[in-house]
């Protein structure tokens, strides 16, 4: 993630349009070093902005067996967050 950077990740629990600081970060990169958590980094920070959390869409699973009848349709929509990069410590 990068300053400034929106994605969406799986459903936080957490308020619409407060902030959210992800502490368990696995790595930092920048144009001179990379740093490699082992598992973790410590004292590294992403703070975000919860913008809107949602459904995604429908995914739909599908199982068929030729020869035998067999026909099962499920659908799935996964809960997500988007999130905004407010800073990088």
């Amino acid at each position: 993630m990068s300053q400034g950077q929106k994605i969406k990740v799986e459903k936080l629990d957490a308020a619409e349009g407060g902030n959210f600081i992800f502490d368990k970060v696995l790595l930092v990169a920048d144009d001179k070093e990379i740093k490699i958590g082992t598992p973790y980094i410590e004292g590294a920070k992403i703070e975000a902005k919860l913008l809107k959390q949602g459904r995604d869409k429908k995914k739909i699973v599908f199982r068929y067996h030729s020869k035998t009848r067999y026909r099962k349709k499920k659908g799935h929509r996964q809960h997500f967050t988007e999130v905004e990069t407010v800073s990088i410590k």
